[in-house]
């Protein structure tokens, strides 16, 4: 059997090293334009910032040993055709421009997603940078190195990465970001909490521009001048583009792979396409919401690789199923983690649940400990149900083991009742006696009697 694979970094390299072990006689392929087939995109940010030196660690399997292990890599090849009546792809190289066609009996769509590069940005500048691949991260940090000043364009989790980088390396940054604050996919009283700390650790070397998105950026001897929709004008010396990402699903919508409702490619639980024998995994795949059971998009590298494993059991003759993902995510602004799982209030407005929701701060642990910090929690539940629906916290404490606590019971649908309950643990270095997120559950079981 012949299996081709068209991507790598985390779906595609998954998809192929899990194949082969329950295939060992299979032909696997993987080809990808990168000139690297298995790599930590989400390390990007931390390698810039300077948390490790060599860029190199960042790549998990190089193209030698997967081929020690009988998978076939082929770098610098960019598939440009698939043609399902043939079960043939077309393979052109990046590098020569030659064409080749190649067979398969079974083909695995792992094109991931591409930065989203407004107009104003598609000027011929060194100084303008997407970040997506391993080389486009190499390329930045010498670029920031270079520089004084930096913007960055767009909010989200990577721009905030970046931002809190560019300071630890005493560079001025402007932020510009359309959303009234940065991380518009957390509701507005916690984002602005998280906007108000990055502001205030930052040694005064942040600005952030709200409500206000990029005109036009003119370039004059390596300075770019940068004008908004508001009337802000400035210089900088270079700008990163981090204005958002989109699936890359052009080829596989070209043969008639059938494309979701969010712009990526629709899969079922096994990760097959519409089309027999073709399957697809990765930040190119559209996923279900399993809290409001609603297509999403969500590029994540954890789901990235949950879904490699699937595609590769069922590719193989297996039956697993994979059931959808709850926004989970977590990162980091120096010394405050900011994470989230399932829906915001205003996710759960929109899809019209009658949604109620707590904050609270408290500590993390006892308030004798030395190491005791603040948490600051929101919990969203259903008035009908009074089903949990979501979860959000900051703090420069443990935030994350909290909403991840509450991602697992999200999975069962668990109410505001039963998370009461929760026989949580509990030691002085660990937590307070009654755990914030008891607390605010408490407090949320009260609300919405």
């Amino acid at each position: 059997m012949k299996i081709i694979i068209i991507g790598g970094v985390a779906a595609g390299a998954k998809t192929a090293a899990k194949t082969k072990r329950l295939l060992p006689d299979a032909e696997v392929h993987i080809y990808t334009k990168d000139n690297y087939v298995s790599y930590s995109a989400c390390g990007m940010p931390y390698y810039i910032a300077g948390d490790f030196q060599d860029w190199k660690q960042l790549i998990i399997r190089s193209k030698e040993e997967f081929e020690k292990s009988g998978i076939h890599i082929h770098t610098r090849k960019k598939v440009t055709k698939i043609i399902p009546y043939e079960k043939k792809i077309i393979i052109e190289d990046v590098d020569t421009k030659e064409l080749q066609y190649e067979e398969y009996d079974k083909l695995v769509i792992s094109t991931g997603a591409e930065p989203v590069i407004p107009e104003y940005a598609k000027i011929k500048s060194e100084n303008i940078y997407p970040l997506r691949t391993l080389d486009d991260g190499v390329r930045l940090k010498q670029g920031m190195l270079k520089a004084n000043h930096i913007t960055i364009i767009g909010g989200g989790y990577i721009a905030v990465e970046l931002v809190e980088g560019f300071v630890k390396n005493n560079k001025k940054v402007t932020l510009i970001e359309r959303s009234q604050y940065v991380l518009s996919m957390l509701d507005e009283d916690i984002s602005a909490l998280v906007q108000d700390y990055i502001l205030e650790h930052s040694k005064k070397l942040v600005k952030i521009v709200n409500n206000d998105t990029v005109k036009t950026i003119s370039e004059t001897e390596n300075t770019l001048n940068i004008s908004t929709d508001k009337g802000y004008e400035f210089y900088t010396d270079m700008v990163v583009v981090a204005a958002g990402v989109k699936p890359c699903v052009d080829i596989a919508a070209e043969a008639g792979v059938m494309i979701g409702k969010t712009g990526a490619i629709k899969v079922n639980s096994r990760m097959e396409t519409n089309i027999k024998d073709i399957y697809a995994c990765g930040d190119c795949v559209e996923k279900v919401n399993m809290v409001s059971h609603t297509p999403v998009w969500v590029p994540l590298g954890s789901t990235a690789n949950k879904e490699g494993r699937i595609c590769a059991i069922n590719v193989s003759g297996g039956v697993e199923d994979f059931e959808g993902v709850m926004g989970s995510a977590v990162l980091r602004y120096m010394d405050l983690n900011i994470s989230r799982t399932g829906l915001s209030e205003k996710d759960a407005l929109k899809f019209g649940y009658d949604a109620a929701s707590v904050i609270i701060t408290k500590r993390d642990r006892a308030g004798y400990m030395p190491e005791v910090k603040n948490i600051t929690l929101k919990l969203v539940a259903d008035r009908r149900s009074h089903k949990i629906l979501g979860a959000q916290a900051i703090g420069c404490g443990d935030a994350d083991k909290r909403v991840n606590t509450v991602s697992i019971g999200l999975i069962r649908g668990i109410t505001v009742e039963e998370l009461i309950d929760v026989d949580l643990t509990y030691a002085p270095p660990f937590s307070t006696s009654i755990d914030i997120l008891i607390s605010a559950a408490q407090i949320l079981k009260s609300k919405i009697s």
